[in-house]
């Protein structure tokens, strides 16, 4: 699985993913997660939800990194889901999809105290929780 907690799928993480499934002959599962920025007073909040833009902006990462998946040969589909909980919902999807691996970019670590307040840090709480290999690649463009 190649996840996203929303942030763009560079490069560097589209080379891990083709060269891990060229050697295992694995199709790729490609999930981006449109950002629900939480409830109010414990219930949902439309306020709160992804904005138009924003859910079409992870469609298109979507679609380009599954579109450039099978330029290289490889088997592919994806899809977007809205989550409060990113790490949660990656596993989750992981679990359904029978995936032997998840494929991330990530930011660089940060300690559990401050790490465990930013979203930049989502993929470090997937590789915690999950029980399957998780590879996070270090995403260029953060420092």
């Amino acid at each position: 699985m190649l996840a996203s907690e929303g942030r763009g799928i560079s490069d560097a993480v589209l080379g891990r993913v083709i060269e891990l499934a060229r050697e295992s002959g694995a199709s790729v599962h490609v999930l981006s997660i449109a950002r629900v920025h939480g409830v109010a007073f414990g219930l949902p909040n439309p306020g709160l939800l992804p904005t138009k833009r924003e859910w079409d902006e992870q469609r298109e990462l979507v679609r380009k990194a599954v579109a450039r998946l099978r330029r290289k040969g490889i088997e592919a589909d994806g899809h977007v889901l809205g989550a409060r909980n990113a790490a949660k919902h990656i596993l989750a999807k992981a679990a359904t999809e029978g995936c032997d691996a998840i494929v991330m970019g990530a930011d660089p670590d940060r300690n559990r105290v401050t790490g465990n307040m930013m979203w930049t840090q989502e993929p470090q709480r997937v590789r915690r929780r999950a029980k399957l290999p998780v590879y996070l690649v270090p995403d260029p463009s953060s420092s």
